[in-house]
Order: structure tokens, then C-alpha cells, then sequence
């Protein structure tokens, strides 16, 4: 008698999506207001399930972006061929990120979202804000002046190039440090089996969070920025399914309805849980084990991407820009858009990935073209489900560079590409 099949984890998270979609739309619409509904369920239950899930992802993240950063720089050896494949990665996430805004910003021109606006009719609260930063300042904070601060406060982009130095030199000193390499290695190890562990209490965490975001959303409150919402989210789909897949087939020649099926599930536990970071190991063993990418090169990319590559949140950042000046009837001319172009992809460079983060950088791209950023409150009703959505983008902008750098450093295993096990045992 054959065994039954298992149930597999990313199977699991979708039916937890689902069914919190389910239950918190039956909680907004039929169950009235009350204690029960609101403070022992979506306040409660909800609220501390889903955030403690979120906060042991978010446990994972330092420990392991430094040992994968560190194990996959020394992997590679080769210190010219970090750099070629480090400098390719780059220079492909800084061009989407660019790309993304200019997309965003050509879509709100059509949609035209903040025309017609009732003011009257946007809830408001309260916001945090992002201080301006020069370029040299972007440039010269990457570089940690207290590599312990950098780890101990999360600061990513000095933890990558802590991280970074000391894989190259690693690699470089060989023998020598082979006591210390080991160390780190097993280290990695610990953290991925911890992050097994972690993601084993997915579905339940996926499932308290979807049911609290739609308990709390009504239907009514969409309604004065559906088109602020479409415009982002035809924005997203454009640069996911139509500049990434024209990319992929570019310079990769891979079949990208393919790449789609087999990356699916990675975009879904990032849709949940609006968390570029906590997707860092489950993105890694997708393309491993299902895309054919080297785990030395995804190692490197993946943790980069979710620090540098924020495609996502630029998309939402160039039609807020266009719907707030809309809203305030500001007109911005081509230098405007120009700057907006600029500051997001600079915003990006760096930015946490958390959920909502987003919200604060964009502070800095208003600022950067004279939006008041009370502006930010038009949109914040309406951003946690879009945070979802770009988080999505955000993660698969990743995998595809990961996959392009990969076949064209000679990285990529096309037959495990090829193969049609790509649904989740």
C-alpha cells in the first residue's frame, strides 16, 4: 500500500492565508464590534500569535544574514570572482530599482489617483519620518565604525559589509583560519536548522496575522483610494510578471511560466508575512533545490537583495509621490520626477526589510520634492495590504537576479531547472 503523501510546509501557509482571509472578513463584515471580537480575539489571540511569529523571524535575521554572508563570501574563494559576481548583483538591483520607479511613476500619470480626492474623507494618525541623507552620507554609513553596534542594532548594510570583509579574508588565509571558517559554517548550520524550527510555526502565524489585518480593514475605507491602489498594484504586476520575466528570458533564455510555478510559494509566505527578511532562507532553498542555482551564489545574492533590492516598496513610493501631489494639486515637471527616480532608488539602498518600513522612506522621498509629509497618513488605511504585495515583488526581484548572476557565472543547474518537481512535497 503506497504512503500517504505528506502534506508539505508551503501547502500548509497557504491554507493558513486562506483560511485568516476567510475568518477575518466573516469577523469585519457579520460579528459586531465588541470585547470578545476585538480585544480577546483580534487584539488579542490574533495580536500576539502573529507578532510573536513575526519576532522570531525577525530573531533569525542578523545571526543569519552574517553567517550565510560570511560562509557563501569564503565559498566562493576566488576573491576576483566575488567581486565580478557581487558587482553584477548590484548593478542589476540599483537598474530595477530604478526601473521600478520610473514604471510606478508612468502608471499614476495614467490612472491619475489623487485627482478628485475627498480630503475630508482619509482617516489620519499619527506618523514616524525618515531624515534626508546625503549620497556621501549613504556611502559612508555602509561602512561600520563598530562592527558589534552594527550587529547588535540590525543596521544591515554594515553587518553585509562586516559580513563580507571577513568571508573574503577567509578565503584568502585558507588553512590558517580553517578553525574559525569551521565555526562560522557551523554556525550557519545552527541557524538554518533554528529557522526550520521557526518556520515550522508558519502556517499558524500567517493565519493570525491575515485575520487580524482583514478584521481590522473595512470595505468602506478602500473605497476614496481604489485608484491609489490600483495604480500600485498594476505597477507590481508589471515589474513582477512582465519586466522581470523579460529579464529572465534575456539573459538566462529560461522558460519564466516556469520559474513563476516553481518560485510561487516563496511569493506567498512573502505576501503573508510582508517580511523580505524572514523569506531570506526559504528564497535560498527554493532556488537551490527547485531553480538549480548554486548555494554559494544564492547565499551571497539573497541576503544582499533583501537589503539593497526594495523594487516593491519603490513601485508604491513613485505613485504615492504622484497621488499625494495630485491630492495637493502640486504639479512636478521633469526634474521633479527625475529627483523621485533618484531618492527612492538611494531610499531603498539599505532599508529594512520589515513590514512598513516603506512608510517611513517615502518620507524622505516627499521631502526631496516639497510634498508635505503629512501626505504619508493619506495612504496608511491602506498600505499593510500593499506592503503584502511588494514584499512579494520585492523577493522575486531577488530570485531573478540570483538566477541571471548564476547562469551567467556558469552556476545554474538547468536540468533541476527543467524538471517538473517544483510543487512542494
Amino acid at each position: 500500500m503506497a504512503e500517504k503523501k505528506k502534506m508539505g510546509l508551503t501547502t500548509k501557509i497557504f491554507i493558513g492565508l486562506l483560511g485568516g482571509l476567510a475568518l477575518g472578513v466573516i469577523l469585519n463584515l457579520w460579528v459586531p464590534n465588541g470585547y470578545v471580537r476585538d480585544t480577546v480575539l483580534v487584539d488579542g489571540v490574533f495580536y500576539v500569535i502573529g507578532n510573536g511569529f513575526i519576532r522570531l523571524m525577525k530573531m533569525l535575521v542578523v545571526p543569519l544574514v552574517f553567517c550565510s554572508l560570511v560562509c557563501g563570501a569564503s565559498a566562493i574563494g576566488d576573491t576576483k570572482a566575488l567581486g565580478k559576481v557581487g558587482g553584477k548583483t548590484i548593478i542589476f538591483y540599483l537598474a530595477t530599482t530604478a526601473l521600478a520607479v520610473t514604471v510606478a511613476i508612468c502608471v499614476a500619470q495614467i490612472v491619475k489617483p489623487g485627482i478628485g480626492l475627498d480630503m475630508s474623507a482619509i482617516e489620519t494618525s499619527e506618523v514616524s519620518t525618515a531624515a534626508a541623507t546625503t549620497v556621501a552620507d549613504t556611502l559612508l554609513n555602509i561602512i561600520p565604525d563598530n562592527p558589534i553596534s552594527s550587529l547588535a542594532n540590525g543596521t544591515m548594510l554594515q553587518i553585509i559589509m562586516f559580513a563580507l570583509l571577513v568571508g573574503v579574508l577567509l578565503a584568502k588565509m585558507g588553512e590558517r583560519a580553517e578553525l574559525i571558517s569551521n565555526f562560522l559554517n557551523q554556525c550557519n548550520d545552527l541557524m538554518m536548522e533554528m529557522t526550520n524550527t521557526v518556520m515550522g510555526l508558519a502556517p499558524i502565524g500567517v493565519f493570525c496575522m491575515i485575520a487580524k489585518t482583514f478584521a481590522n480593514l473595512g470595505f468602506d475605507a478602500f473605497l476614496p483610494l481604489l485608484k491609489y491602489m490600483g495604480s500600485v498594484v498594476a505597477g507590481l504586476a508589471i515589474q513582477c510578471f512582465i519586466v522581470y520575466m523579460i529579464l529572465l528570458f534575456i539573459f538566462t533564455g529560461l522558460n519564466p511560466v516556469k520559474f513563476v510555478k516553481k518560485f510561487f510559494p516563496v511569493m506567498m509566505f512573502a505576501f503573508s508575512t510582508s517580511t523580505s527578511n524572514a523569506t531570506i532562507p526559504l528564497n535560498i532553498d527554493t532556488l537551490v533545490e527547485k531553480i538549480g542555482v548554486d548555494r554559494k551564489i544564492a547565499s551571497f545574492t539573497i541576503p544582499l537583495g533583501a537589503t539593497i533590492n526594495m523594487d516593491g516598496t519603490s513601485i508604491m513610493q513613485g505613485v504615492a509621490v504622484v497621488f499625494a501631489a495630485q491630492a495637493y494639486g502640486m504639479h512636478l515637471g521633469l526634474g521633479g520626477y527625475l529627483t523621485v527616480i533618484a531618492t527612492a532608488t538611494l531610499a531603498s539602498v539599505g532599508t529594512a526589510g520589515i513590514p512598513s518600513v516603506g512608510l517611513v522612506t517615502l518620507s524622505m522621498v516627499f521631502t526631496a520634492v516639497g510634498i508635505p509629509v503629512e501626505a504619508i497618513m493619506l495612504i496608511m488605511g491602506v498600505d499593510r495590504i500593499l506592503d503584502m504585495l511588494r514584499t512579494a515583488v520585492n523577493i522575486t526581484g531577488d530570485a531573478v537576479c540570483t538566477t541571471i548572476v548564476a547562469k551567467q557565472n556558469k552556476s545554474l543547474n538547468t536540468d533541476t531547472f527543467n524538471s517538473m518537481e517544483f510543487i512542494d512535497e
